[in-house]
């Protein structure tokens, strides 16, 4: 055990080995002096970029491309809010015009879709739809039925082309 007196062993070793590093740097040259300074000043130089400028660097060229991104998802989720707004202020249509306006809706949907209407839900099967097409229709019952999706199950069978089922509520039910 060391007295209070006495240093610590290895701040002893750390000032020995300051020591022996000042001697040695003081025999060298003028010439190896600078260019050991040199060299060490371009290591602080490099770590520092590479740890704290580059990354600011980078955020900062990449800032406008998602600012960009941001601004763009902001206004789709705005027109989407305006949508839901108007769609809750639309006055509620009864369940036979719902019907109607789903039966014309799949009509003009065609082949695809057979639609099966029971009550304030209709069950729409799809056959080898395409995502247009279902998007047409989709938007046809939401505005004309009132209607909305509850449960939907979708298989891609080819490319661009679906088979399922929709299932979805009437009229003013939210």
């Amino acid at each position: 055990m060391t007295s209070a007196k006495e240093p610590h062993p290895s701040l002893v070793a750390a000032r020995t080995a300051l020591r022996e590093l000042q001697s040695r740097w003081a025999a060298l040259s003028l010439r190896d002096r600078r260019g050991l300074t040199l060299a060490a000043a371009l290591l602080v130089g490099l770590g520092g970029w590479s740890l704290a400028i580059a990354p600011a660097w980078r955020s900062l060229n990449s800032a406008p491309a998602q600012i960009a991104k941001l601004e763009t998802q902001q206004q789709q989720m705005q027109l989407l809010a305006n949508e839901a707004a108007a769609l809750r202020a639309a006055s509620p249509v009864s369940t036979e015009q719902a019907h109607a306006a789903l039966t014309a809706a799949t009509a003009r949907l065609g082949a695809p879709g057979k639609l099966s209407l029971q009550g304030d839900r209709a069950l729409l099967a799809l056959k080898a739809v395409n995502p247009t097409q279902l998007g047409a229709w989709l938007a046809e019952a939401r505005a004309g039925a009132r209607a909305r999706v509850v449960e939907a199950s979708m298989t891609q069978t080819s490319p661009g082309l679906y088979d399922g089922s929709l299932t979805l509520a009437l009229g003013a039910g939210r």
